[in-house]
């Protein structure tokens, strides 16, 4: 399903972010560790379809954002409830992981 995981910019940033529960990934394309992390993104967006709303965010395309959230090392995965920040991690995670810091929402 294509539509399970959202790409996020400066633009649609907060509006996407705003209600439920979000986890985004940013990342870059020349980020190796991020390269790494794509295809557990892509499961955990399958899996949570409609459950939880999973993104990515190319901190390249989209510095204004990643500036305002001291998004220092990448990848970055934070979670956001109702449009606030309330997990972060960085470096590479399983999927387990990641399913453990969306429940403890």
């Amino acid at each position: 399903m294509a539509d399970a995981l959202k790409y996020l910019n400066d633009d649609n940033f907060q509006t996407e972010i705003a209600q439920g529960v979000t986890l985004v990934d940013f990342f870059a394309d020349w980020c190796g560790p991020c390269r790494m992390m794509e295809p557990i993104i892509h499961e955990l967006a399958e899996e949570l379809n409609g459950q939880v709303k999973i993104a990515k965010l190319d901190i390249e395309a989209a510095q204004r954002t990643t500036a305002t959230l001291q998004v220092t090392s990448i990848p970055t995965i934070i979670l956001f409830k109702d449009g606030r920040e309330v997990n972060r991690v960085v470096g590479v995670k399983d999927k387990d992981t990641l399913k453990r810091l969306i429940q403890s929402v």
